[in-house]
């Protein structure tokens, strides 16, 4: 007996040892190993792909079999520059290793504009930001407007972009969701911007004209010691103490009145202010330079934000949904900066922004006052900018708004090489 259990024990570690037993015959189909990376024809080999989600870099060396140590000496090298666990999903990679498996560069599309190149040295790696290099080429734009400016730009992130850029040009002059018609008119030169003669995205905007309700406005990109802004045909500066609204498209849901039935309480009592609908979320900023002297709740307007500008003005912001950080009292603000979210706190219906100016203390309708002209160029600038606006002026004057067609799909169409 004993000698029939010998038997089978060692029959069996002998089943184990050469076979793996039962695991090696319950264990699955094994994955296919990685694609091999693209050979170089020199000493290094070269791997590069897109980050997928929730990918590291950790993960990419052990696929491929990369030193470890290379990872952690890239990791300090790069530590107050970007960091490697800051790498995102859809961004291109590359790195080039040598038949030790050793890393010798590692390139990082950090985002449209920026990589992350880190080299090897003989004191171990290098990492630098660099700026991406574009083709700069100028495009032509022009269209009608119908329901929107979004809408009749064309669709994509790029259009999306190139929208609300010619909004923020004109935020003084035009409020794009209250007083734009359909039949209001555009027309652009704009920078495009290329890469391996692929259109990638728009730059500057050089020159835009906008007619709206019959009246057109024009602005030129135009830079004066140094620093650029854009002027209308006289050469002043577009930028005013105050933009036009303190978000973008939306609309008006309750105006500015003296007596207003309003829709909680039921009683008529004056309403000091606008009420701009918009999505909860929505960006509220800041519509002057200025210093925030509240930021809280108040009773009936909820999350509430006042702030303080020059000569005499003051506006308030209510029924945020929350208050952008950072935005206490005494902190200086920009023009344009985001102080808050629409919301529905305190006494509010659905999601809106209450909007309110005063001067001296006293309420102003945001809509009536007139806001006075920026700084006009100095007399010594002013030879210079005319003959750039000339030159603007005649091409602004030969797009027509069928061009849109051309730009839409195509942008070497548009391109006019200059």
């Amino acid at each position: 007996m004993k000698r029939v259990i010998l038997t089978v024990t060692v029959l069996l570690i002998a089943f184990f040892t050469f076979t793996g037993g039962f695991q090696r015959l319950h264990r699955s189909k094994p994955e296919p190993p990685p694609p091999v990376p693209e050979n170089t024809g020199n000493s290094y080999r070269e791997i590069k792909g897109i980050i997928k989600p929730g990918e590291t870099l950790y993960d990419i060396f052990k696929r491929y079999g990369l030193d470890l140590r290379d990872l952690f000496l890239m990791r300090d090298a790069s530590a107050g520059i970007h960091r490697l666990r800051d790498i995102s999903a859809d961004r291109r990679y590359k790195l080039m290793v040598d038949e030790q498996n050793q890393v010798h560069a590692f390139n990082y599309s950090i985002n449209d504009d920026l990589y992350l190149n880190i080299m090897r040295n003989e004191s171990g790696f290098k990492a630098e930001k660099i700026e991406v290099e574009y083709e700069k080429r100028t495009g032509k734009i022009g269209g009608i407007v119908k329901d929107s400016l979004i809408a009749s730009i064309g669709e994509g992130g790029e259009r999306l972009s190139l929208a609300l850029n010619i909004s923020d040009i004109f935020a003084w002059d035009i409020d794009f969701t209250t007083d734009l018609r359909n039949g209001d008119t555009f027309k652009v030169i704009v920078e495009e911007l290329y890469r391996d003669n692929e259109f990638k995205k728009y730059g500057n905007i050089i020159a835009v004209e906008f007619t709206n309700n019959g009246k057109e406005y024009r602005a030129y990109r135009f830079e004066h010691k140094g620093k650029a802004g854009y002027y209308d045909d006289e050469g002043n500066i577009l930028r005013r103490a105050f933009l036009k609204a303190p978000l973008s498209f939306r609309r008006i849901s309750s105006r500015f009145s003296r007596s207003r039935l309003h829709p909680i309480l039921k009683r008529y009592r004056p309403h000091h202010g606008i009420d701009y609908a918009a999505p909860q979320g929505t960006p509220v900023s800041a519509v002057g330079d200025g210093t925030v002297t509240f930021s809280g709740y108040q009773e009936g307007y909820g999350k509430f934000v006042t702030i303080k500008h020059h000569n005499g003005y003051r506006t308030c912001y209510g029924h945020l949904s929350s208050i952008g950080k950072g935005i206490t009292p005494g902190v200086k603000i920009d023009q344009g900066e985001v102080i808050g979210y629409v919301g529905s706190t305190g006494l509010a219906t659905g999601p809106h922004l209450h909007y309110e100016m005063k001067l001296n203390d006293k309420p102003v309708n945001p809509l009536r006052i007139s806001i006075p002209t920026g700084e006009p160029l100095p007399e010594a600038a002013l030879a210079q900018f005319g003959a750039f606006r000339g030159q603007l002026s005649k091409r602004l004057a030969s797009i027509t708004p069928e061009s849109i067609l051309a730009t839409k799909n195509n942008h070497k169409v548009s391109a006019d090489g200059v």
